[in-house]
C-alpha cells in the first residue's frame, strides 16, 4: 500500500526557514510566510521535510488513494520557489495573468523570488485556493 510522505509534523517553520543557506531566499521564505498567514488567518505547518503548509484538507481520489494535504503553502527550494494551491481551479488560470514573472506546473506556481510577483494577486489565489477547497471537500 502507498504510504503518503508529505505529512503534516512537528518539524520548527522557523528553524527550517533559518537553515535557507541563501540570504535572499530566506528573506523571501519570510516575507511569504507573513503573507500566509495573514491571509489565510492560520499558523504554518511544515509537510514532509520542506513544505510549509497552512490549514489541511482530506482528499480521497477515484482509485481509492486518499490523504491529507495543505490548503495551501509553498517550499523554497535552491532553484525556485514552489507555490502550492489547489488543482482544477478555473479562476487560477485568470488570477495569473496578473502575477507576474512564474513558470507553472499541475499544481506548483514556480516564482525565483517575491519581487517579481504582484503580492495583492498572491492574497487572491491564497483566498481563491482555500475558498475552492473547501467547496469541493465540505467536510473540513
Amino acid at each position: 500500500m502507498y504510504e503518503l510522505k508529505t505529512r503534516e509534523n512537528n518539524i520548527d517553520v522557523i528553524e527550517f526557514i533559518e537553515k535557507i543557506e541563501n540570504p535572499k531566499k530566506r528573506e523571501d521564505a519570510y516575507h511569504l510566510l507573513d503573507i500566509f498567514t495573514k491571509t489565510t488567518g492560520i499558523q504554518a505547518k511544515m509537510w514532509g521535510t520542506s513544505i510549509i503548509g497552512f490549514g489541511s484538507y482530506h482528499y480521497k481520489y477515484k482509485s481509492g488513494h486518499e490523504g491529507d494535504a495543505p490548503l495551501v503553502g509553498y517550499s523554497p527550494r535552491k532553484a525556485k520557489i514552489s507555490l502550492y494551491f489547489a488543482t482544477g481551479d478555473t479562476r487560477r488560470d485568470d488570477l495569473l495573468k496578473g502575477f507576474g514573472k512564474h513558470t507553472t506546473g499541475k499544481a506548483c506556481v514556480y516564482i525565483n523570488k517575491v519581487a517579481d510577483i504582484n503580492v495583492e494577486v498572491l492574497k487572491v489565489l491564497i483566498k481563491q485556493s482555500i475558498t475552492f477547497l473547501k467547496e469541493i471537500h465540505p467536510n473540513q
